[in-house]
């Protein structure tokens, strides 16, 4: 049976009860979803004006699909035969505009497909593509530097690993920027081009000297720091503003956390992970 991904939203008088509604929807705990609040609800004025919290839960691991219904076969003459006709439709477009969270979220959720033609190893004519953009980018940026072409190692959820490029060279701050920012906007035009190139999306990873290991490893244990103050204190601990990727981390960090549980929560720029109590 086919696994999919699952993501529902769901109401109640608060955020915990909406939150318990749609768990129950599910049929999961609260460790295997993550949690978004869209909205907080209000109580009103002496009753006017309330409305229900809502929330939206997508769930972390892949969800097995009810088995259909039997249909009883029905017996219906012979259709004519028609003549067959071959259509050579055009290849679709890639989608410039893809939200980078949905896409980080339905690669940690998506499962291999049945008929095992999913390949889980990375593509080598992707890498070679990306790393001739790379280097004619900095080529013409008037940075010396390197591109060296590695693989991630698997995802821990789906097991597939992706095409690293890491670029190497003195003095690369000017790549980084601050948290980050200016190599997510060299990844995000990267894959852009990589994607018209090969006609198809592309999901390598551009790094400088290391710069994305060192922060996921610096997350992870500010997660895991954050945890402790969260239990040791009693109360929810909400974490500074961070892009989709680094939330992710976040996320993925406390998962399996038998004591707390991540929500992420806010608008555009201003989204932050909340670490709360279970």
């Amino acid at each position: 049976m086919s696994e999919y991904k699952r993501e529902i939203e769901a109401r109640g008088q608060n955020v915990e009860a909406a939150v318990e509604s749609g768990l129950a929807k599910l049929g999961l705990s609260r460790g295997d979803v993550i949690v978004e609040i869209l909205d907080e609800g209000s109580r009103g004025l002496l009753g006017i004006g309330a409305r229900d919290a809502m929330v939206r839960l997508t769930a972390m691991t892949p969800v097995k699909p009810p088995a259909p219904k039997p249909v009883e076969p029905v017996v219906a003459p012979p259709p004519p035969v028609q003549p067959i006709v071959t259509a050579v439709s055009e290849p679709e477009p890639v989608d410039e505009e893809v939200e980078e969270e949905e896409v980080v979220l339905e690669t940690a959720v998506s499962s291999p497909s049945t008929d095992g033609d999913e390949d889980t190893e990375p593509d080598p004519e992707e890498a070679k593509v990306v790393q001739e953009l790379l280097e004619t980018m900095l080529d013409k940026m008037h940075v010396k530097a390197t591109v060296h072409v590695d693989v991630s190692e698997p995802d821990d959820l789906t097991g597939r690993r992706v095409n690293v490029l890491d670029i190497q060279g003195e003095d690369l701050t000017v790549l980084i920027g601050p948290r980050g920012e200016t190599l997510s906007s060299l990844q995000y035009i990267t894959r852009l081009m990589a994607g018209h190139k090969l006609h198809r999306r592309a999901s390598f990873v551009v790094d400088v000297q290391g710069y994305r290991q060192r922060r996921e490893l610096a997350l992870s244990r500010l997660a895991e720091r954050m945890a402790k103050k969260a239990l040791r204190e009693q109360r929810p601990i909400s974490l500074e503003p961070m892009p989709p990727y680094e939330r992710r981390i976040i996320h993925m960090t406390l998962r399996d956390h038998k004591d707390v549980y991540t929500q992420s929560v806010g608008e555009g720029d201003r989204r932050k992970v909340r670490i709360l109590l279970k």
